[in-house]
């Protein structure tokens, strides 16, 4: 493998996140319908409706509350395209086979017969319906997750978090996460910016992969002093675990109204999906 050419994908990659992070927080600050509302608000209405999802055994609920979803997000001004992609790209691929044994195994009205020699394995009706259910459910649950992570700009949704009595580790964990990764996103950027700069022709394999390993390593390294400068940054600006805004919101009328909808529409759900 050319070393060069391995070095220019992984600047493309790195650089795509950089991109997609730079973007998401681009739409959170769109003059949307979910964007105007408190984050309070959208955190606890999100999980309203991830517990009616759950609690719904059909999928015909699930299939509207998935409609719902996506009027949401073409209101709050987000691309259709991209945000099926990030649901639906990966959930099938995991979800599939945790529900592919329940086609074969679910007792019920037979749909298909699958000759295998000697052996045959069936297919029920039930069965399909079982695995279709769960594949939704866990791609209407995703999508509520990933609708709030883009409506919402990230200390916001932390400080939303930490009023619905999220602990404060748990809280402080996830903003150091994010913060942490974005720089170490950067450093990795530079680095392979760096590298791809000294590299001219094709290389031998083992060189490659002695740089790969070189890089790193460095990469390692520096990420264990930047977590520690990070943390001394943030406590020399006054951050002593507490997500604290500069302008606190207020509930309005439209955060109790859009509370009250997804309390209706939740229960709504759970009763047709019984």
């Amino acid at each position: 493998m050319e070393a060069r050419d391995f070095l220019q994908r992984s600047l493309a990659q790195v650089t795509a996140a950089l991109r997609d992070t730079l973007v998401d927080e681009e739409m959170a600050r769109r003059r949307g319908l979910l964007q105007r509302l408190d984050a309070r608000a959208k955190a606890l209405g999100t999980l309203l409706l991830l517990l009616s999802a759950g609690l719904a055994r059909r999928w015909e609920p699930l299939f509207g509350l998935h409609l719902g979803v996506l009027a949401l997000a073409m209101a709050s001004r987000l691309p259709l395209g991209p945000f099926l992609r990030r649901v639906w790209l990966f959930v099938p691929a995991f979800t599939t086979l945790v529900a592919l044994p329940a086609l074969f195994l679910t007792p019920g009205e037979p749909l298909l017969r699958i000759g295998l020699g000697a052996f045959s394995l069936g297919i029920s009706r039930q069965g399909v319906s079982g695995a279709g259910t769960l594949v939704l459910r866990v791609g209407v649950s995703v999508s509520l997750a990933v609708l709030l992570l883009l409506t919402t700009p990230w200390p916001a949704l932390l400080h939303g978090l930490r009023a619905l009595r999220l602990p404060q580790a748990l809280v402080l964990l996830l903003h150091m996460a994010r913060r942490y990764i974005f720089l170490l996103l950067e450093n990795a950027e530079t680095l392979l910016l760096a590298r791809r700069s000294r590299v001219m022709g094709r290389l031998p394999p083992s060189v490659g992969r002695r740089m790969t390993a070189d890089m790193v390593a460095t990469l390692l390294a520096r990420s264990y002093h930047l977590s520690q400068e990070v943390h001394l940054a943030m406590e020399a600006r006054g951050f002593r675990g507490e997500v604290r805004l500069m302008e606190l919101p207020r509930f309005r009328w439209s955060d109790w109204l859009a509370l009250t909808v997804s309390l209706l529409a939740g229960g709504a759900i759970v009763w047709m999906g019984r």
